[in-house]
């Protein structure tokens, strides 16, 4: 019911193709936010500075993922799916199997680095003593998951981009199942284990780590009938590696610098609205990662689509592909909002049962804050698939470049420091800076356009499928 063809994709309805392509990756992406909030939820049993501390590490890890996996998820994503556009399977899957050794590089690299320099540079941070120690713990556990995380990523960004997206959902909801069985297990001591705490929270995350890449891997040598890897597909060419960094570095630089920017907010959310702040930027943060479902989930189908055109010579489809995209997202996010603004009370009582009163009253203004901006969220992500789809992901980092150090991080320090405004000004930096990110993203799209941007890429790509 729910699969894709590429013929569908090439010739078939833009509209369907991408709810179809998008629903298994919207229920993924669920999946993936269920992993967090299960971890907030159990966590919050243990208070607000095992909340605040988890928090700490939100941005970070994200910053880590985006060295690790980003690169190679998106440049195997975009890879496959012109190169399956362009019926070239054995491309397809050969540039599949060096997103995965690439992921599994970096993973044990930046995993060794963070496990030895977490005790030293957390403490930096400025947060309470016993957040960073809690801190610590958590960031060292999970490291030890990059490697395993990043190589499944890398096979689910494979058979996403041949159309495949229920592959990239199953592997999701077994690491979720896993991660939602050990939860409580190690962090209370139920049966035999002992009680762990924080740390027992990250080590049931890369556990579901571990048997998410393992289906991954039996699902890519034989289990099911599209994406395929096999012994032939174990090259390590060197240009294949590079034409991979080439699509998938700007997308890396583009998640580590919104992501540094949030750590440094979280450091200025610390020191202006102090561990109160903090939990409420935590569940802030928790809460829009799950409003952004559906812009995520169409952004990544989008991307597939307007791939597989362009390899198939079709760029007119690539360019409706971004504008159809584009409404869905406005719209269903705009749904969402609607939703967050009448009851953040009862959304912030669900991430954190015992949040103190303080705690409550930031976590509801951010809430209904965030709401305002989420239909440009919907839009933006669009905008940017439209980009990483035309291998232009460049022009993708240059939008986040200028969202979150060109509008967010100053407005945020201005409105905090200088105008008095505290917390509420990080607040409002968030989404006046996702106003002004889909703003521009639009008006760049439709004059790049013009100027024939897809007609150049859909040569370019037909280019690289013939030699």
């Amino acid at each position: 019911m729910l699969d894709v063809s590429r013929d569908q994709i090439t010739e078939g309805s833009l509209a369907r193709a991408l709810v179809l392509l998008a629903a298994p990756l919207v229920l993924q992406n669920l999946v993936q936010v269920a992993q967090q909030v299960v971890d907030t939820f159990w966590v919050g049993q243990l208070g607000e500075p095992a909340v605040a501390a988890v928090g700490l590490n939100f941005p970070i890890l994200s910053v880590l993922f985006g060295v690790v996996i980003f690169a190679p998820f998106v440049g195997t994503q975009v890879l496959v799916s012109q190169r399956v556009g362009g019926d070239d399977s054995p491309g397809a899957s050969l540039a599949a199997f060096h997103g995965v050794t690439a992921t599994l590089a970096l993973g044990l690299v930046v995993g060794a680095l963070v496990v030895f320099l977490a005790p030293l540079a957390l403490p930096l941070v400025g947060a309470d003593p016993d957040v960073t120690r809690l801190a610590v713990v958590y960031l060292s556990t999970v490291a030890l998951g990059l490697p395993l995380a990043g190589m499944s990523d890398a096979l689910e960004a494979g058979f996403v981009g041949w159309g495949d997206s229920r592959a990239a959902l199953y592997v999701n909801v077994t690491a979720v199942v896993v991660n939602l069985a050990l939860d409580p297990v190690f962090i209370f001591g139920w049966g035999p284990a002992p009680a762990m705490g924080v740390r027992g929270a990250a080590l049931a995350t890369v556990l579901g780590y571990t048997a998410g890449f393992l289906l991954a891997l039996g699902m890519a040598i034989g289990l099911r009938e599209s994406f395929r890897l096999g012994l032939a597909d174990a090259a390590f060419e060197v240009d294949e590696y590079r034409e991979l960094l080439d699509v998938g570095l700007p997308s890396a630089g583009q998640t580590v610098a919104s992501q540094l920017v949030r750590v440094v907010l979280v450091v200025l959310v610390s020191a202006v609205g102090g561990a109160a702040g903090l939990a409420a930027y935590t569940v802030g943060a928790r809460v829009a990662s799950v409003a952004f479902i559906p812009a995520s989930g169409l952004q990544q189908a989008a991307q597939s689509v307007v791939g597989q055109n362009l390899g198939a010579g079709r760029p007119d489809r690539a360019g409706r592909t971004t504008w159809v995209g584009a409404a869905m997202g406005v719209v269903g996010l705009s749904a969402v909002a609607v939703v967050q603004w009448l009851v953040p009370g009862a959304l912030t009582h669900l991430f954190v049962p015992g949040m103190s009163a303080a705690g409550t009253r930031l976590t509801v203004d951010y809430l209904r804050i965030l709401a305002y901006g989420y239909w440009a969220i919907g839009a933006s992500y669009l905008f940017l698939a439209g980009f990483n789809g035309a291998r232009r992901t460049g022009t993708s980092l240059a939008v986040s470049l200028l969202q979150y150090w060109g509008v967010r991080l100053p407005l945020a320090a201005v409105g905090a420091y200088w105008l008095g405004y505290g917390i509420h000004a990080v607040f409002w930096a968030v989404t006046l800076s996702n106003v002004a990110a889909a703003v521009g993203a639009g008006l760049y799209y439709r004059y790049t356009t013009n100027d024939g941007m897809l007609d150049r890429a859909a040569n370019a790509a037909s280019s690289a499928t013939g030699d």
